[in-house]
């Protein structure tokens, strides 16, 4: 049941994170975005680390571990969160969430296939809700978005473009290819991560020393990209409003990924990584509240939040424990797969 607060709490941080940085990227780029999130991670981690009493346990995972942890940190941290933050250029913060979902299916994968986790009946449809609740929610979106939306993602993307004021809420046509592309691009870092995170951190318990091997790997990967000329000069000159947000999320993304690591160390992937996907409950809501003019709240956003907390419920509990209050089928209670 910890193991299942904390993923909750992890996503409902990556939720507070996206809605600061889709704020940010209207100003900003991808690029910078990533120069602030990634490094600002490893001074919050090594506070954490070191108040948690986890410091000295840096050196503790091994050659092995470390270097799973480090792997886990370039893939999640620069590649996933790059294309991440592109597929929410290219075609919103909610389509792009939709397309995501598969990483989940990629991330239980790996994990029965690495770390022999299974599958139970409450499981199976905790999964299915959890992943379902999104979708319902994201349905139909990214079609059209309010006036002050569209012209401020315009003056980003194109440098403060003149557009007639028609009155009526532009269309916003999203570059689906574009987006679907860098929201696999994204999964594909996304997948991998929660099992190597696991193997690195094996039976040490030592999240929050993990957490920095990884948040370090990752900076050191962003430094060697800085190298690239104009690249680093492309990042000094950030507008101080996108700079804001972006620091804002980069804190955010930091309480998010050490939950996530905290929930890693004692419960299963295949807990933790459906329940993470309620952090796209938390975007929509969250983005409604802090980005009103170019978000929607409606009967599909609270339908598909139930639903996913439903779906998180039945991850939490045991099929053992429910059987103690309820009546199950013999095959129901027996039932593991692989």
């Amino acid at each position: 049941m910890l193991g299942a607060f904390f993923a909750i709490c992890s996503a409902a941080t990556f939720g507070f994170n996206s809605a600061a940085m889709r704020r940010g990227v209207l100003q900003g780029t991808v690029f910078q975005a990533i120069a602030i999130t990634v490094p600002i991670g490893v001074p919050l981690f090594l506070l954490a680390a070191l108040i948690g009493g986890q410091l000295g346990d840096l050196f503790a995972f091994g050659w092995a571990g470390t270097g799973y942890l480090a792997a886990a940190g370039v893939l999640h941290f620069v590649w996933g969160r790059y294309w991440n933050y592109r597929a929410v250029k290219e075609m919103g913060a909610n389509l792009s969430g939709a397309v995501q979902q598969i990483s989940l299916l990629g991330a239980l994968a790996v994990a029965m296939v690495l770390l022999g986790e299974q599958l139970t009946i409450l499981r199976v449809i905790g999964i299915i809700l959890v992943v379902g609740g999104p979708f319902i929610m994201t349905s139909g979106r990214g079609r059209k978005r309010g006036a002050k939306g569209k012209e401020e993602d315009d003056q980003a993307k194109e440098g403060a473009e003149e557009k007639e004021d028609t009155g009526k809420a532009p269309e916003f046509r999203p570059n689906i290819l574009a987006g679907y592309f860098a929201g696999v691009m994204a999964t594909l870092g996304y997948a991998m991560t929660p099992t190597l995170v696991r193997l690195g951190l094996a039976d040490t318990g030592a999240s929050l020393a993990g957490g920095t091997i990884s948040y370090l790997a990752a900076t050191l990967a962003f430094a060697v990209l800085l190298l690239v000329p104009g690249q680093l000069y492309h990042c000094l000159t950030i507008d101080r409003t996108a700079a804001k947000w972006f620091t804002l999320s980069g804190v955010f993304v930091f309480l998010a990924q050490m939950f996530r690591y905290l929930a890693l160390a004692i419960a299963p992937v295949t807990v933790v990584t459906p329940i993470q996907r309620l952090s796209l409950v938390f975007r929509i809501l969250l983005s409604t509240l802090i980005n009103r003019d170019y978000e929607v709240f409606d009967a599909r956003v609270v339908i598909g939040m139930v639903i996913s907390l439903i779906g998180a419920l039945a991850l939490t509990l045991s099929v053992d424990l429910v059987a103690e209050f309820f009546s199950l089928p013999p095959w129901v209670a027996a039932w593991r797969w692989p």
